[in-house]
């Protein structure tokens, strides 16, 4: 004869298992600091050239630009319709067209390609920490920082280091994950002031030294922090590396 406990026992449903706790979403390659001051972080799985550094740098400061409005269309586009409108064979719709032709055009193209050109003369010079680009305003209080974190990054030579286009691939997943620009409104044209981080005996003959410069601490800043995941970062004495300025400053322009 069964129970009462027994059959009551048996009538109770086990209770469903709880089910494991997820991991938390997202990707950790790009994780963002607060609202206001987001950091995005990337760390390469290995060693890294000081070539692949200045593209992070240059590809990095296009894709700001753009983002940011001061250019109409990324960079390599803007090249394209130049070059194929010199040569008559690229048919342009007419806005664009009107804005090539604009002097403001050519000359915010003239200034980033030579800005590009003398900064991979300037990381073949010297080991470059960080870069700054600061847009609007001054460069002592601009309205916006954008800093290239490159501190964390070992260098290494070109058969031990990664190839730079899957390197650049992670990079922009990341910002694309974290995406960063999405909360910024849309800003009138703003000039940009470029600063970058040496050696003080790196005889750089196209950046100007700039000894008594500081980092500014009240701007919307974006830090974009690389670092490699082999072996320890090098160390830089700051008595030793100081902050040198581009001496031409970009302009954008629109439609």
């Amino acid at each position: 004869m069964i129970s009462l406990c027994s059959l009551a026992h048996r009538m109770e449903k086990p209770e469903p298992e709880q089910p494991p706790h997820s991991r938390p979403r997202g990707n950790p390659l790009a994780r963002r600091g607060s609202r206001d001051n987001p950091d995005v972080c990337v760390e390469f799985p290995g060693l890294v050239t000081r070539e692949s550094c200045c593209r992070f740098t240059c590809e990095l400061l296009k894709h700001i630009l753009h983002q940011r409005h001061q250019l109409p269309l990324p960079y390599e586009q803007l090249l394209h319709f130049c070059r194929g409108q010199q040569d008559g064979g690229e048919v342009v719709r007419r806005p664009i067209k009107e804005a090539l032709d604009s002097r403001q055009c050519q000359r915010a193209l003239s200034d980033l390609s030579e800005l590009m050109t003398q900064l991979d003369v300037f990381f073949t010079l010297t080991a470059v920490p960080r870069v700054l680009l600061l847009l609007g305003g001054s460069p002592i209080n601009p309205k916006e920082m954008y800093v290239i974190d490159m501190e964390g990054i070992q260098v290494g030579n070109g058969e031990q280091s990664l190839s730079t286009r899957p390197c650049l691939r992670q990079l922009f997943r990341a910002l694309f994950l974290a995406d960063p620009f999405s909360d910024l409104r849309s800003s009138g044209l703003m000039s940009l002031v470029l600063m970058v981080q040496g050696h003080r005996d790196c005889a750089a003959d196209w950046f100007r030294p700039k000894l008594s410069f500081k980092v500014p601490s009240r701007s919307r800043t974006l830090s974009i922090k690389l670092s490699s995941s082999e072996a320890e970062a090098a160390t830089y004495d700051s008595d030793e590396y100081i902050w040198f300025q581009a001496p031409i400053t970009l302009k954008g322009f629109q439609n």
